[in-house]
Protein backbone atom coordinates (compact mmCIF):
# COMPACT_ATOMS: atom_id res chain seq x y z
CA UNK A 1 0.00 0.00 0.00
CA UNK A 2 3.01 2.32 0.73
CA UNK A 3 4.45 1.62 -2.61
CA UNK A 4 1.58 2.09 -4.29
CA UNK A 5 1.14 6.08 -6.21
CA UNK A 6 -2.43 6.41 -5.49
CA UNK A 7 -1.60 6.07 -1.76
CA UNK A 8 1.08 8.87 -2.23
CA UNK A 9 -1.13 11.20 -4.59
CA UNK A 10 -4.28 10.78 -1.67
CA UNK A 11 -1.20 11.63 1.13
CA UNK A 12 -0.53 14.56 -0.71
CA UNK A 13 -4.13 15.81 -1.55
CA UNK A 14 -4.61 15.21 2.59
CA UNK A 15 -1.73 17.35 3.31
CA UNK A 16 -2.34 20.12 0.34
CA UNK A 17 -5.73 20.11 2.07
CA UNK A 18 -4.29 20.93 5.62
CA UNK A 19 -1.87 23.33 4.48
CA UNK A 20 -4.69 25.44 2.65
CA UNK A 21 -6.15 25.29 5.35
CA UNK A 22 -3.78 26.39 7.25
CA UNK A 23 -2.85 29.00 5.18
CA UNK A 24 -6.90 30.38 5.35
CA UNK A 25 -7.41 29.28 1.94
CA UNK A 26 -10.68 28.47 2.40
CA UNK A 27 -11.45 31.89 4.23
CA UNK A 28 -10.08 33.58 0.99
CA UNK A 29 -12.33 30.98 -1.79
CA UNK A 30 -15.46 31.80 0.36
CA UNK A 31 -14.60 35.95 0.70
CA UNK A 32 -14.33 35.90 -2.57
CA UNK A 33 -17.01 33.64 -3.21
CA UNK A 34 -19.16 35.40 -1.02
CA UNK A 35 -18.33 38.85 -2.94
CA UNK A 36 -18.71 37.23 -6.35
CA UNK A 37 -22.71 36.52 -4.83
CA UNK A 38 -22.49 40.23 -3.10
CA UNK A 39 -22.02 41.46 -6.89
CA UNK A 40 -24.64 39.30 -8.46
CA UNK A 41 -27.68 40.11 -5.70
CA UNK A 42 -26.28 44.06 -6.10
CA UNK A 43 -26.79 43.35 -10.13
CA UNK A 44 -30.76 41.55 -9.74
CA UNK A 45 -31.42 44.15 -7.38
CA UNK A 46 -30.09 47.30 -9.95
CA UNK A 47 -32.02 44.75 -12.74
CA UNK A 48 -35.06 44.97 -10.94
CA UNK A 49 -35.00 48.46 -10.18
CA UNK A 50 -34.43 49.21 -13.83
CA UNK A 51 -37.39 46.83 -14.93
CA UNK A 52 -39.37 48.90 -12.40
CA UNK A 53 -38.42 52.15 -13.70
CA UNK A 54 -38.71 50.80 -17.41
CA UNK A 55 -42.11 49.54 -16.29
CA UNK A 56 -43.15 52.92 -14.62
CA UNK A 57 -41.89 55.10 -18.04
CA UNK A 58 -44.06 52.45 -20.31
CA UNK A 59 -46.91 53.51 -17.82
CA UNK A 60 -46.72 56.66 -17.91
CA UNK A 61 -46.02 56.69 -22.07
CA UNK A 62 -49.26 55.11 -22.49
CA UNK A 63 -50.73 57.64 -20.14
CA UNK A 64 -49.47 60.41 -22.40
CA UNK A 65 -50.55 58.39 -25.43
CA UNK A 66 -53.93 57.95 -24.77
CA UNK A 67 -54.10 61.61 -23.17
CA UNK A 68 -52.77 62.60 -26.83
CA UNK A 69 -55.61 60.85 -28.33
CA UNK A 70 -57.98 62.05 -26.34
CA UNK A 71 -56.79 65.73 -26.93
CA UNK A 72 -56.93 65.01 -30.45
CA UNK A 73 -60.24 63.67 -30.77
CA UNK A 74 -61.60 66.54 -28.76
CA UNK A 75 -59.33 68.84 -31.03
CA UNK A 76 -61.13 66.95 -33.82
CA UNK A 77 -64.85 67.27 -32.64
CA UNK A 78 -64.18 70.95 -32.03
CA UNK A 79 -63.19 71.29 -35.44
CA UNK A 80 -66.12 69.59 -36.25
CA UNK A 81 -68.45 71.87 -34.66
CA UNK A 82 -66.48 74.88 -35.36
CA UNK A 83 -66.82 74.47 -39.17
CA UNK A 84 -71.24 73.19 -38.94
CA UNK A 85 -71.22 76.75 -36.40
CA UNK A 86 -69.79 78.55 -39.61
CA UNK A 87 -71.25 76.81 -42.27
CA UNK A 88 -74.78 77.35 -40.46
CA UNK A 89 -73.73 80.88 -39.98
CA UNK A 90 -72.66 81.41 -43.44
CA UNK A 91 -76.00 80.40 -44.40
CA UNK A 92 -77.99 82.41 -42.27
CA UNK A 93 -75.83 85.65 -43.45
CA UNK A 94 -76.36 84.26 -47.18
CA UNK A 95 -80.21 83.92 -46.56
CA UNK A 96 -80.28 86.95 -44.63
CA UNK A 97 -78.77 89.10 -47.79
CA UNK A 98 -80.74 87.09 -50.16
CA UNK A 99 -84.00 88.73 -48.03
CA UNK A 100 -82.48 92.17 -48.14
CA UNK A 101 -81.83 91.99 -51.63
CA UNK A 102 -85.59 90.63 -52.19
CA UNK A 103 -86.89 93.10 -50.06
CA UNK A 104 -84.99 96.14 -51.88
CA UNK A 105 -85.89 94.73 -55.36
CA UNK A 106 -89.47 94.72 -54.20
CA UNK A 107 -89.22 98.14 -53.03
CA UNK A 108 -87.85 99.26 -56.28
CA UNK A 109 -90.64 97.67 -58.06
CA UNK A 110 -93.41 98.98 -55.86
CA UNK A 111 -91.97 102.39 -56.40
CA UNK A 112 -91.39 102.01 -60.09
CA UNK A 113 -95.26 100.98 -60.17
CA UNK A 114 -96.26 103.79 -58.39
CA UNK A 115 -94.52 106.33 -60.56
CA UNK A 116 -95.68 104.54 -63.38
CA UNK A 117 -99.20 104.89 -61.67
CA UNK A 118 -98.98 108.71 -61.21
CA UNK A 119 -97.29 109.06 -64.56
CA UNK A 120 -100.10 107.52 -66.27
CA UNK A 121 -102.68 109.42 -64.30
CA UNK A 122 -100.68 112.62 -65.25
CA UNK A 123 -101.43 111.71 -68.75
CA UNK A 124 -105.08 110.63 -68.59
CA UNK A 125 -105.51 114.00 -66.93
CA UNK A 126 -103.72 115.98 -69.85
CA UNK A 127 -105.74 113.88 -72.17
CA UNK A 128 -108.80 114.63 -70.06
CA UNK A 129 -108.55 118.52 -69.94
CA UNK A 130 -107.60 118.24 -73.37
CA UNK A 131 -110.74 116.74 -74.44
CA UNK A 132 -112.34 118.82 -72.01
CA UNK A 133 -111.32 121.80 -73.58
CA UNK A 134 -112.14 120.61 -77.21
CA UNK A 135 -115.36 119.69 -76.55
CA UNK A 136 -116.57 123.21 -74.42
CA UNK A 137 -114.26 125.12 -76.99
CA UNK A 138 -116.42 123.36 -79.83
CA UNK A 139 -119.83 123.94 -78.05
CA UNK A 140 -119.40 127.32 -76.03
CA UNK A 141 -118.23 130.12 -77.97
CA UNK A 142 -116.91 133.31 -76.57
CA UNK A 143 -116.38 135.12 -73.54
CA UNK A 144 -118.38 132.38 -71.60
CA UNK A 145 -116.39 129.75 -73.01
CA UNK A 146 -112.92 130.94 -72.16
CA UNK A 147 -113.70 131.74 -68.85
CA UNK A 148 -115.31 128.22 -68.37
CA UNK A 149 -112.82 126.46 -70.06
CA UNK A 150 -110.23 128.42 -67.64
CA UNK A 151 -112.03 127.79 -64.65
CA UNK A 152 -112.91 124.33 -65.27
CA UNK A 153 -109.42 123.30 -66.41
CA UNK A 154 -107.98 124.76 -62.82
CA UNK A 155 -110.45 123.14 -60.92
CA UNK A 156 -110.55 119.42 -62.80
CA UNK A 157 -106.65 119.48 -62.49
CA UNK A 158 -107.13 120.14 -58.95
CA UNK A 159 -109.35 117.13 -58.61
CA UNK A 160 -106.85 115.11 -60.23
CA UNK A 161 -103.92 115.69 -58.70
Amino acid sequence: MIYEAEFWVAVAFVLLVLALLKLGAHKTVTGALDDRGRRVQAELDEARKLRAEAEALLAEYQRRRQEAEREAAEIVANAKAEGERLQAEGKAKVEEFVARRTRMAETKIAQAEAQAIAEVKSAAADAAVAAAEALLTDTVKGKLAAQLVSDGIKGLAAKLN
